[in-house]
């Protein structure tokens, strides 16, 4: 029996995530300071849970990636590219909001929000908007660490509007040498776009050699397309 160990509020410190319960839950408790945060993720680690539940820590196994050359880009996705407009780090706080309402990603409570606005400010976390006729349609957001992005969600209201945000997510992944997209959780529609899963001790293998690079910090609003 694996029991799940409560994180210290005095102490980053988190457990192996070798050891994670069947179901990949490392820890709980804790806070959500943008100093945990980001040493969660260094570890392969990230907070998922729901109103009234304690913080709760996953790491699981398999995990889902995206490498950037591996994107599948259909025809009619090749058109979508040049229907819409992308911009990168302009309406950060609208894009996690939308995933939480469009999607109804009940995990995406206030204080998630506001931490991850925070990363934003400090240059860690970075959204990929989609518009059309000047509006936000789609996008996703995510935290850049090294050599990897990871994901945490998207949305999107036309067709192909998210697709095309992941689709600029992958230039901008190569344009910066990044390894992998981490897209944490499988699903169909990732698969479809070129996702895969890996094994989480291949995972930890390849984020610990992709934290080795120098990474792009700092806002990215002046990317172009």
């Amino acid at each position: 029996m694996i029991v799940v160990p409560q994180l210290s509020r005095f102490s980053y410190v988190f457990p192996d995530p070798r050891r994670a319960s069947p179901e990949g839950i490392v820890a709980f408790g804790g806070d959500l300071s943008p100093h945990r945060i980001l040493t969660a993720y260094r570890n392969g680690i990230f907070p998922w849970y729901n109103e009234g539940d304690p913080i709760l820590w996953w790491s699981p196994d398999p995990r889902c990636i995206l490498y950037p050359d591996n994107i599948k880009i259909s025809r009619s996705l090749k058109k979508s590219l040049k229907k819409y407009e992308v911009r990168v780090d302009t309406n950060f706080e609208a894009v996690i909001k939308n995933c939480k309402d469009i999607r109804d990603e009940t995990w995406i409570l206030p204080e998630i929000i506001e931490a991850f606005c925070e990363l934003h400010e400090m240059g860690f976390a970075h959204s990929i908007e989609t518009y059309y006729e000047g509006k936000l349609v789609g996008g996703l957001y995510g935290l850049s660490l090294g050599g990897v992005f990871f994901g945490e969600s998207m949305f999107s209201k036309r067709s192909d509007a998210s697709k095309v945000a992941l689709v600029r997510l992958c230039d901008i992944a190569k344009r910066f040498d990044f390894d992998f997209i981490d897209c944490q959780i499988p699903s169909a529609h990732l698969r479809r776009m070129g996702a895969e899963e890996i094994a989480r001790e291949q995972f930890l293998n390849e984020l610990e050699n992709a934290l080795q690079k120098s990474g792009k910090y700092g806002k990215w609003e002046d990317i172009c397309f």
